[in-house]
């Protein structure tokens, strides 16, 4: 599956993106507020083929985040814990070569899969979950129009043996035409500064 977008695309991610994932993920930076330490290749080669699985049954989607002016991959994403019964899912494990943070492209990246979630699954919550420490991911889910739900004690074991604490934030099918917009207008005039400077 393709998803396109105007800097991005999301393709679905296969065995044979890892490699360059595996190259992209030796910055430490990027695993600060994680459970596990992606710099460590065979954790990360676990976890896409792990993902990989779940999406044969059905519970993730991972996907490669493809910028079209660099021409190469820049980072994951996916769609996780997928309950059709109840029409939800999570948007999560989104990670960036820390060169594209404070960029359009997380913006695009959020907003074509929430489309996608809304507007093709009909889907009618969707959940964000971050480390409660993690202020500048819980800056940036509120800025789409997150909802802050609550701080969910204990939620996960990191690697390290410590536990973390999630910080919850949804959006919901009925907040989904104003949120839509929100991102949409933050999309635009992130996109500005960057034009200017051609």
């Amino acid at each position: 599956m393709n998803i396109d977008g105007e800097i991005i695309n999301l393709t679905s991610l296969e065995k044979d993106h890892i490699i360059e994932l595996e190259k992209l993920a030796k910055d430490k930076r990027i695993w600060e507020h994680y459970t596990m330490d992606g710099t460590n290749s065979e954790k990360l080669i676990s976890a896409f083929s792990e993902a990989i699985m779940e999406r044969e049954n059905g519970t993730q989607f991972p996907f490669v985040i493809f910028h079209k002016l660099e021409n190469r991959i820049i980072g994951s994403t996916r769609l996780l814990d997928i309950q059709e019964k109840h029409l939800k899912l999570e948007i999560g494990w989104t990670w960036l070569d820390p060169n594209f943070w404070g960029t359009a492209v997380n913006l695009e990246c959020k907003l074509l899969l929430l489309t996608f979630c809304f507007e093709t699954l009909k889907t009618t919550r969707v959940q964000f979950k971050t480390d409660e420490r993690n202020l500048r991911s819980r800056r940036a889910i509120k800025k789409i129009g997150g909802q802050f739900e609550g701080i969910l004690r204990h939620d996960m074991l990191r690697d390290n043996g410590t536990n973390r604490n999630s910080a919850s934030y949804s959006i919901i099918d009925k907040e989904w035409v104003y949120t839509k917009q929100i991102i949409i207008e933050q999309f635009e005039n992130k996109k500005k500064p960057a034009a200017n400077n051609v």
